[in-house]
C-alpha cells in the first residue's frame, strides 16, 4: 500500500491521506457500516466516547476475524450525527490509527438508529 498526497494539494493533516494506492492485493475485506452496539443485551452507550471507541472495537473484531488489523485500512469512512463530535471523533481515531493513514472520509447526516452518534465503515486489504 502506498498513501499517495500529491504536493498540488494541501497537506493531508491528522490521521489520514489523500488517496491510498493498493497493487496486487492477495485479500481485501469491505467491511459494513458498524455502530456503538457491541454488548450481547444491544446496549448503546449514552455519550459520544464511549460510542466512538464501542464502534472502533466492533470494526476492529471484524478485521481481526480476517486476520487484519489497524494497519491494513486502506479507506475510512465516518458517519457522525452532529458536527459537535468532530474533535472527540479526531482524537479517539487518532489513539486507534496510531501512525496508520488511511484515506478517510467523514460525513455529518442523521444515523439510522436514534441513539447512535456515528457508524463506521472501512475497507482493508493485504498487499
Amino acid at each position: 500500500m502506498k498513501n499517495l498526497d500529491p504536493a498540488v494539494l494541501p497537506p493531508a493533516s491528522g490521521s489520514y491521506t489523500h488517496g491510498t494506492l493498493i497493487e496486487n492485493a492477495s485479500r481485501v475485506v469491505f467491511v459494513s457500516g458498524q455502530v456503538p452496539w457491541g454488548d450481547a443485551d444491544g446496549h448503546v452507550p449514552p455519550d459520544f466516547e464511549s460510542q466512538c471507541r464501542m464502534t472502533w472495537h466492533n470494526l476492529l473484531a471484524v478485521l481481526a476475524e480476517a486476520d487484519m488489523g489497524v494497519q491494513h485500512l486502506v479507506k475510512v469512512t465516518i458517519y457522525l450525527s452532529d458536527r459537535k463530535y468532530r474533535e472527540a471523533n479526531g482524537k479517539i481515531r487518532a489513539e486507534v490509527l496510531g501512525s496508520h493513514r488511511p484515506a478517510l472520509t467523514i460525513i455529518i447526516t442523521d444515523i439510522y438508529a436514534e441513539e447512535w452518534l456515528l457508524e463506521i465503515e472501512a475497507i482493508a486489504a493485504i498487499t
